[in-house]
């Protein structure tokens, strides 16, 4: 007698239960489509417009994010190095070249899927424009490591992977179809461990 219902309960909560599971699971595995990939550096300029695909607008309502307009502002982020390794902090890295043409750019190291860094730290987990020590040309180099580094230097969290996130503001590039064409820095690894 309460064999059929209990049994419909069985087929209610493994096809809801699995549902929700797999919705998660596909906000998780990306931000949307239509990325750009440039080198390491990953775009996704189409999240913050009215085109945006159905992911990229759950995913910015699950995180509660405001994402900049196409006008305002670009974020690339950057998980691996040139050679498609992770980035880990145990190893050190060099970020050397230009940024695209911006009003103002700034660098952040986190874990994937952790918060920006506290303003409150330390040590120089966040860089900017303004404050980047540049060659003649405006090229800069940039050491990533968790040790202190002479010069220019990002400090990452020495356990675990961690990933980059340069944001460009005002820039010319976030509203233009030649964004295959940006030249973008060169994430390097120098060494592991003691090295």
């Amino acid at each position: 007698m309460f064999r059929v219902p209990f049994l419909i309960a069985i087929a209610l909560a493994i096809a809801f239960g699995g549902g929700i599971w797999s919705t998660l699971m596909a906000l998780d595995a990306t931000v949307g489509f239509g990325a750009i990939k440039l080198g390491p550096w990953e775009a996704f300029p189409e999240v913050q417009t009215a085109k945006a695909d159905p992911y990229a607008k759950s995913h910015r309502a699950n995180a509660g994010k405001l994402i900049y307009a196409s006008a305002e502002g670009l974020v690339f982020t950057a998980a691996t190095d040139e050679t498609g390794a992770r980035l880990s902090g145990n190893c050190s890295y060099r970020l050397t070249g230009h940024t695209p043409p911006a009003r103002f750019w700034t660098l952040f190291a986190s874990a994937p899927g952790a918060a920006p860094p506290s303003a409150r730290s330390d040590l120089p987990r966040a860089l900017n424009s303004r404050i980047v020590l540049r060659d003649e040309d405006g090229s800069f180099d940039i050491a990533i490591s968790s040790t202190a580094r002479p010069g220019n230097w990002l400090a990452v969290p020495a356990p675990g992977s961690f990933r980059l996130t340069l944001t460009l503001f005002d820039t010319p590039t976030a509203g233009s179809s030649g964004l295959i064409d940006l030249t973008m820095p060169r994430v390097e690894k120098i060494g592991c461990g003691n090295a």
